[in-house]
């Protein structure tokens, strides 16, 4: 069977070259006569994987000297606990920008650790845009800034960089991490759950300003202390061994590519297909703020959502599959991440045209 369009928003599709490469060394890395998920975290094999994929990573977003970089595990989810168990630093309080459901969790985790001020919302507009700077009300007194800096499910992405004066800002980049460069000077810690951009599930990214770590609450679990962990080279415990090593293939593909500024000229003419297609269309529609579309992410209706089942029905024999919503919002959802090709999208914009003509 040919490989389908995947337009899953995660466990995403994967770069076929990466796939390829990890299908030939399965057996045999590199004369090692095993394979990667069968090395010894510990061993010089793996210990030059997880180095070069954590060189390249650097290299990519140009991170500075003084950030640690950790490879950890339990998701993106796990961190909505782990940043305020390590960044509270003595403090009660934290500010969270509430624009959509995977923030609306973060804080609903943070509130169990510390009090949570909602610096900034759009939950007034069903999370369809991105709260401007001058709505933001910050607390000068919060131990950290949390945003999620691109919806996966409600479709908004932040493509500006909120200011935050001396307190540290934290955001969620998991769902549009790598598709474009990414000033992280500008932010006291990033984390991402790979399973988008990255890699497989299983793996977690966390990019930490080193002052930031060292201070975590005295109950923090020493896998989740990012200071343990930084001494450690994130192998306090045994990490994601098969992730990293797929990680570090995208990144070199990555690389290969060009580095982020050509994946964001490529994601940026991969998105501008469909949104253009919406805004001339009255079949379907974008629910998002047109400032604020997500790139890798994109939410859309039908204006007859009693056609929804027999979209989706015919998209999936058509092979372009995982189209439904989140069930949280309903409707659409294309997802169309890093590996997505420019010929997915139009296959998909074919298809929508085509189904548009004999129902419309």
């Amino acid at each position: 069977m040919p490989r389908v369009h995947n337009f899953g928003a995660g466990p995403a599709m994967l770069p076929e070259p990466v796939l390829q490469q990890a299908a030939a060394e399965m057996l045999d890395w590199h004369g090692s006569g095993m394979s990667v998920m069968e090395m010894s975290h510990r061993g010089k094999e793996f210990i030059a994987i997880h180095a070069q994929a954590e060189a390249d990573l650097r290299e990519l977003l140009s991170i500075p000297k003084n950030y640690k970089v950790l490879f950890l595990q339990g998701g993106a989810a796990a961190q909505f606990a782990v940043v305020p168990l390590n960044l509270l630093r003595g403090k009660d309080r934290a500010d969270y920008a509430l624009t959509g459901y995977w923030s609306k969790r973060a804080i609903a985790e943070a509130r169990r650790y510390c009090k949570v001020n909602i610096a900034a919302s759009s939950e007034d507009g069903k999370f369809s845009y991105a709260p401007a700077q001058d709505k933001w009300k910050l607390d000068p007194g919060a131990a950290y800034v949390h945003m999620t800096s691109n919806e996966t499910i409600d479709g908004v992405e932040f493509h500006w960089v909120p200011e935050t004066g001396d307190v540290p800002l934290v955001a969620d980049a998991s769902s549009h991490i790598l598709s474009r460069p990414l000033d992280v000077g500008r932010f006291g810690l990033i984390y991402a759950g790979a399973q988008k951009n990255i890699g497989p599930a299983g793996l977690t990214i966390v990019i930490v300003r080193e002052d930031l770590t060292g201070q975590a609450d005295p109950h923090t679990p020493s896998v989740f202390d990012y200071k343990v962990q930084a001494e450690a080279d994130s192998m306090t415990n045994t990490p994601a061994t098969y992730a990293i090593y797929i990680a570090g293939l995208v990144f070199q593909w990555l690389k290969q590519l060009g580095g982020l500024a050509r994946m964001e000229e490529l994601n940026v003419a991969k998105a501008k297909l469909l949104y253009d297609y919406f805004d001339q269309t009255e079949f379907y529609y974008s629910p998002v703020a047109k400032s604020d579309r997500s790139r890798m992410n994109v939410p859309f209706r039908l204006r007859n959502d009693k056609l929804d089942t027999e979209f989706l029905k015919q998209a999936e024999s058509a092979g372009l599959t995982q189209l439904k919503g989140h069930r949280a919002v309903g409707g659409m959802r294309a997802s169309i991440y890093n590996a997505m090709p420019l010929s997915g999208v139009q296959a998909l914009l074919d298809f929508m045209r085509q189904f548009e003509r004999k129902h419309g």
